[in-house]
């Protein structure tokens, strides 16, 4: 195992806990590659904690627990083969792409991100077309204040009939007795439901390799120069794990509180670091502190304490 993820279990599961039992109408989103901690552990948990999850496409489907009601927050053109989820369309083509299926549907509204929705005639559009609409959804960016998502969805919930559920996400819990009442609002919880405790979390790589190299002397696959004597540590973590430089170009590679220099970009399975002799190095067999976003890394290896 050469990248792995450490958890306090007791503080985490706390807070995972609180949160759905402090949230109206949660619905805890198990997506992707599972916020890191992989999808089928994720449903598991949220599955005792919840009657509804949420999942990214038609394919993850599969990694859920047969008894709980699932929603499929991206749109499909090819809807699955039961009938038994909650699919989303947002255009006049995903609703034409539903024809024939006799699920539920959640009508996407057209938020300031402008990704997928329209305006409310497509809720016209998908009942013309046989297609049962439980509801609606709104999808805020991430930019912006808890006041503004609040009045985007408001502005909305304003002009829908009162028996539609509104679901929602990146909206703070606490906020939601501030939109308008009388209706049913549906929660979205994915990160901050499961990164809500990032302090009870660690990841880091192991050091697989480590080699004597002089200054001017070239290495890596780009043949970089050594800029000064010291090591080339070879860390069991590359491109193929999702690892990569920080958007400002540093590396994401930490050792006894201090950044760890890449000699070039990671690639596939292996990082190579630069480490000067005045600086305290990593041996063979060592842990360095990984700093990366859990949704696109790849762990091996999740140890709970």
């Amino acid at each position: 195992m050469t990248i792995r993820l450490t958890i306090q279990r007791e503080p985490w599961r706390r807070h995972v806990e609180e949160t759905i039992a402090s949230t109206p109408h949660p619905v805890p989103v198990v997506k992707g590659n599972g916020y890191g901690l992989g999808r089928a552990r994720l449903a598991g948990i949220a599955a005792d904690l919840a009657d509804t999850l949420a999942v990214g496409t038609v394919r993850e489907l599969n990694d859920l627990p047969t008894a709980v009601r699932a929603v499929v927050l991206t749109p499909t053109l090819e809807p699955p083969p039961a009938d038994d989820a909650i699919l989303t369309v947002g255009s006049i083509e995903h609703i034409a792409a539903l024809a024939g299926w006799g699920g539920g549907v959640l009508v996407k509204l057209e938020s300031s991100m402008h990704r997928y929705g329209g305006d409310t005639n497509l809720i016209d559009h998908a009942r013309a077309a046989g297609l049962r609409v439980l509801g609606v959804s709104i999808h805020p960016p991430l930019a912006g204040t808890d006041e503004e998502h609040l009045a985007e969805i408001a502005a909305h919930a304003d002009r829908l009939d009162d028996d539609l559920e509104i679901w929602i996400s990146h909206v703070d819990p606490a906020t939601i007795d501030r939109l308008p009442s009388g209706r049913v609002y549906r929660v979205r919880l994915g990160t901050t439901l499961w990164h809500g405790r990032r302090d009870t979390m660690h990841l880091e790589a192991r050091v697989l390799d480590r080699r004597r190299a002089r200054a001017g002397t070239t290495a890596g696959y780009r043949a970089i120069p050594v800029p000064s004597d010291g090591h080339l540590v070879m860390v069991g973590a590359g491109s193929a794990n999702g690892v990569a430089p920080l958007p400002d170009g540093r590396s994401p590679f930490h050792f006894k509180r201090r950044r760890l220099d890449l000699l070039e970009p990671p690639h596939m399975h292996t990082s190579m670091l630069v480490v000067p002799d005045e600086v305290d190095c990593p041996t063979t067999g060592d842990w360095v502190d990984l700093q990366r976003p859990l949704i696109s890394t790849t762990v091996d290896e999740i140890v709970w304490t």
